[in-house]
């Protein structure tokens, strides 16, 4: 079955849709967005929209601090490697589920760096991505290209 490569913001709104009808249901993270956070879903979509628009297109007029939001929900859930893991996880499948291509590779390795920041400062542990073992060929790459280029 051909799948589209993500290319406009109604695919990134199709994701994301998609992405957190998934988490909500999802049994180690629903609780923490309804419950815990109190989502406001009508609010917090749009943000997710520009906010991913923003990663893949940079055009996408994101404005806020996820570390903060992430970081103020430590004291009242856990939120630690087996929460990340799992968001990460259905954020795969569902950029897998629907899409295919060079933008569907770049948003799942941008949200697997995301993940791994996030959750190292706001557990305060060290960033997995820092251990060379750890690196993707695509984030070897990368840091290759920007050691040459600070050279």
């Amino acid at each position: 079955m051909f799948k589209p490569d993500i290319t406009s913001r109604a695919e990134i709104e199709t994701l994301v849709n998609t992405f957190y009808d998934r988490v909500r249901v999802d049994e180690v993270l629903g609780f923490i967005f309804d419950q815990v956070a109190q989502t406001n879903w009508s609010t917090h979509l749009p943000k997710m929209y520009a906010f991913w628009e923003t990663v893949l297109f940079r055009s996408g007029g994101y404005t806020g601090n996820p570390l903060a939001a992430h970081a103020k929900l430590v004291p009242q859930t856990a939120m630690g490697r087996e929460q990340f893991d799992q968001w990460l996880m259905l954020f795969r499948a569902t950029v897998d589920d629907l899409f295919a291509g060079e933008h569907a590779d770049h948003i799942k390795n941008c949200a697997a760096d995301m993940a791994n920041v996030i959750h190292a400062r706001i557990n305060q542990v060290p960033d997995p991505r820092f251990d060379p073992a750890n690196l993707t060929p695509e984030q070897r790459e990368r840091y290759a290209r920007y050691k040459a280029s600070a050279a």
